[in-house]
């Protein structure tokens, strides 16, 4: 393992996108200070981490690779992802590791579908186990394909989708596509409790909230149980949402069925439309940071960002609202694109760059 650098780092905070009517959140106070440690290197679009009991982790590649990382020495984890398909945004994905250490459930595209799978880990070796979930959407060119899970503290699964660039899926609830799902971590079905548990169709009785376009991250509060969603905007309006059961979030590419294509002229969160949908806790306005995955570090929502090439800490109240936004200098544009974040077992945030070429697993600690 590299030598651990420590940075004392300002935060420079920027303020969220205000809500209607309401005022800006204040600047964010100074931290005494962050700690950077470069893990490992040599990934290819690290896209997301789990850690194992033993304090090594699983990094998922874009490209169709898992490799255990452990004391800083990565090796390639022997399992066979012969059917996934890697274009564009689509590939190897989202995983998590289950509560009895030894299985993960990863996402990925395939020819026909985005689906999770479920895989047993012996060593450096994984055999899947289950098809947890099939069908949910995926484009040819792999456009918006999402796909986040989480484990919740209930054992639930929450699942983060995209839309697909298919104008009619976000509102659609039969389809998987631009949703966040709750399923049970087993079988995959809906889980109990679920907003539309009596339906007759099975991707209705999964379904959390609805009405996203390409939704990055999910994560559950700690101290609250409160649940937040991050989510790419189109040419503006990125959006961090507090996710209410049976949901509409507002995105409608469709018009309501009227147009056959893909209109991303519409408003991320159309309250025109649809007066009930939920509005932005925060919305990155113009330009958008392709923010992506979301986790609880320190009492803040940590949430990288892709194009913005930078980590957003975000203060919450008790309500979940944005009290302000603050960016370690230190990681704004230094390491470029930044795609995963977990919070580890010993209470520090692991992110990952996703630039493509010698990508890199970092762990951040540090009073912020």
């Amino acid at each position: 393992m590299r030598a651990l650098v420590a940075v004392s780092v300002l935060l420079v905070a920027a303020c969220s996108t205000p809500e209607p009517g309401g005022n800006a959140p204040s600047k964010a106070p100074a931290p005494q200070g962050l700690k950077v440690e470069e893990v490992a290197a040599g990934f290819e679009h690290a896209w997301d981490i789990g850690f194992l009991k033993d304090g090594s982790m699983l990094v998922t590649e874009r490209p169709g690779r898992i490799k255990l990382v452990k004391n800083g020495q990565v090796t390639p984890v022997e399992v066979d992802l012969g059917d996934v398909q890697v274009r564009g945004e689509g590939g190897l994905m989202g995983l998590v590791i289950h509560p009895d250490g030894q299985r993960f459930t990863a996402c990925y595209n395939t020819a026909r579908d985005v689906r999770l799978v479920t895989f047993r880990l012996d060593g450096t070796k994984a055999t899947k186990t289950t098809d947890l979930v099939t069908g949910m959407p995926s484009n040819s060119s792999g456009r918006h394909s999402g796909c986040r899970p989480t484990l919740a503290p209930d054992g639930t699964m929450f699942v983060a989708t995209g839309d697909i660039a298919q104008g009619r899926n976000p509102q659609d609830k039969t389809s998987l596509g631009g949703k966040v799902l709750r399923i049970d971590a087993e079988t995959g079905e809906g889980a109990k409790g679920n907003p539309f548990a009596g339906s007759s169709n099975a991707n209705e009785r999964r379904i959390y909230t609805y009405g996203h376009r390409n939704v990055q991250g999910v994560v559950v509060r700690p101290d609250s149980g409160q649940v937040f969603s991050s989510e790419h905007g189109p040419d503006v309006d990125d959006e961090v949402n507090l996710l209410k059961a049976g949901a509409n979030y507002g995105w409608d590419p469709s018009k309501g069925g009227t147009q056959g294509g893909y209109d991303e002229s519409v408003p991320m969160t159309d309250l025109k439309r649809f007066p009930d949908a939920i509005p932005a806790v925060w919305s990155s306005g113009s330009p958008t940071e392709a923010i992506c995955q979301a986790a609880f570090w320190n009492g803040k929502l940590a949430i990288t960002a892709l194009k913005g090439s930078k980590l957003l800490l975000f203060t919450l109240d008790k309500d979940g609202k944005v009290q302000n936004v603050a960016i370690p200098e230190e990681l704004n544009g230094k390491y470029g694109r930044l795609r995963a974040a977990r919070t580890a077992p010993d209470g520090s945030l692991y992110i990952t760059s996703s630039n493509g070429t010698n990508d890199k697993l970092l762990r951040l600690t540090g009073d912020v």
